[in-house]
């Protein structure tokens, strides 16, 4: 079969980004590396959410949690979670090919778990994850 005669599959890359530098730098990496300018690639976006921590209505110490403070607290995750997406848009549009569809899911839960649902859940073909700063070793 001639090298002309292959048809592009048009791939589901799904990058995890966080707020290290890592997932920026491996974001990068994919943009250079992994992105077909041949082919109708979707890069998607992930980001997991930490849960939010289970709280009685007492904490250890016997003070309540006011239901202004855990609103207070899922803005601030929810602001992060938009800060950071941000942050991977900037850079696909600085780096990337502009003919590149660019989604995003945010996703609440332990990150190595979401990872993976979303990865089947989509059917990706290509995972991008940064090391997470351990280095070659670990």
């Amino acid at each position: 079969m001639a090298e002309d005669d292959v048809v592009a599959k048009d791939r589901k890359i799904l990058v995890a980004v966080d707020e290290g530098e890592e997932s920026t730098n491996a974001l990068s990496w994919c943009l250079k590396n992994v992105i077909s300018h041949t082919s109708k690639d979707t890069l998607v976006l992930l980001y997991a959410k930490p849960p939010r921590a289970v709280y009685t209505s007492l904490d250890g110490t016997g003070y309540l949690f006011s239901s202004d403070i855990l609103a207070t607290m899922d803005k601030y995750s929810n602001d992060v979670a938009d800060c950071v997406i941000e942050k991977a848009k900037r850079v696909c549009r600085e780096q990337g090919d502009p003919e590149v569809k660019v989604e995003v899911i945010i996703e609440s839960g332990d990150p190595r778990d979401v990872i993976c649902q979303v990865a089947d859940k989509i059917n990706a073909d290509v995972l991008v994850m940064g090391s997470h700063g351990y280095g070659l070793i670990k």
